[in-house]
């Protein structure tokens, strides 16, 4: 089972990227987006279930942030706009089997794409 995270960059304050997680092998339960910013714990950004019918949001990221997922490409996106300095970090997706939110909860994970936000 891999994960391959794509579509970070730099962009600047209130721009947008959307970032985009392939898994390779099956369809999960839970996909995931984390990220770590230099200096910190990583910690959950968004999440959603495998049908797409419950997503979950970090506070930090509500309503700028959009996650929603293509099954057919088995893919699951993250739209971020209006991108703030802070969301400056290495952004990773991970799979869980089951509806969770919980980092150690996620049996699987890409490797980071960095998202970069200047001011």
């Amino acid at each position: 089972v891999q994960l391959q995270a794509s579509g970070g960059g730099l962009v600047q304050a209130g721009g947008s990227l959307r970032l985009s997680c392939t898994a390779s092998g099956r369809t999960f339960s839970m996909v995931g987006w984390f990220r770590q910013a230099p200096g910190k714990e990583r910690e959950f950004v968004a999440a959603i279930s495998r049908i797409g019918d419950v997503t979950y949001y970090a506070d930090s990221v509500k309503g700028r942030f959009t996650i929603s997922r293509d099954n057919a490409k088995n893919t699951v996106y993250l739209q971020m706009n209006s991108l703030k300095p802070e969301d400056t970090a290495v952004y990773y997706c991970a799979a869980a089997r089951r509806t969770t939110t919980r980092e150690r909860d996620y049996d699987y994970w890409g490797q980071g794409t960095q998202v970069t936000v200047s001011s």
